[in-house]
């Protein structure tokens, strides 16, 4: 079984660049610098038009900030995966309480509106106060993956925790490392924790995908 990059995409030059790269699976967000925002359906459309072939994994995150939502902010994400399900191949979100712990009521809405799509839950998991009864209550979900850094800055600090994951899961959930990956460390995090998926934005600058640096990292996974 190979390696898979997925990477973070925040604009159209950025998908582009990823699929001349060869990444087989993006996630497509707006407003990079604020840790990415839900982008648009137009954004949405025009990326599947384009790039067919390509599976895309919508992030779901209405504001910047925390991942304490009101009910009126759950009405918007539930609005814009049922808006963007033509079209999505997977959603990415997570929902935290005010206590640091996983929100099952508002994570049960966003998976039963996905209608079947896998869900990531995203990096909100970092600031979980308990990663290991959170890592259970995802899988009751029905969750297909974490995206984490290990709960630290970057997924190579993270590296004793995400194994612990990895090991903890035991098939059940794909824990994908993500956090300051790039091509001198993503052999690294893969080959120290054993997971087989991993994240990033492979940024050239100015918040743009470079499709070499996509390539550079596929061929060392």
């Amino acid at each position: 079984m190979e390696h898979l990059f997925e990477v973070c995409t925040g604009n159209l030059p950025s998908v582009a660049a990823a699929v001349k790269g060869g990444a087989r699976r993006i996630e497509l967000c707006s407003a990079l610098p604020l840790d990415g925002l839900t982008p648009s359906i137009g954004m949405l459309q025009t990326v599947r038009g384009l790039f067919p072939s390509v599976t895309i994994h919508v992030l779901i995150r209405p504001r910047e900030g925390d991942f304490v939502y009101t009910e009126e902010e759950v009405l918007v994400m539930e609005h814009d995966i049922h808006a963007m399900l033509p079209f999505a191949d997977g959603f990415v979100c997570g929902a935290l309480t005010p206590d640091a712990d996983i929100d099952m009521t508002v994570m049960r809405r966003l998976v039963d509106a996905a209608d079947g799509r896998p869900i990531t839950f995203h990096r909100a998991f970092d600031r979980c106060r308990d990663p290991f009864g959170a890592l259970e209550q995802i899988i009751s979900l029905g969750c297909r993956r974490i995206l984490t850094s290990g709960q630290q800055p970057t997924a190579e600090q993270g590296i004793p925790l995400l194994r612990q994951l990895h090991e903890q899961a035991d098939g059940r959930i794909i824990i994908m490392p993500g956090g300051g990956v790039n091509e001198h460390n993503a052999r690294l995090i893969a080959d120290q924790t054993g997971v087989m998926e991993i994240h990033g934005s492979a940024s050239g600058g100015k918040g743009i995908t470079c499709a070499e640096t996509v390539k550079k990292i596929i061929e060392l996974l």
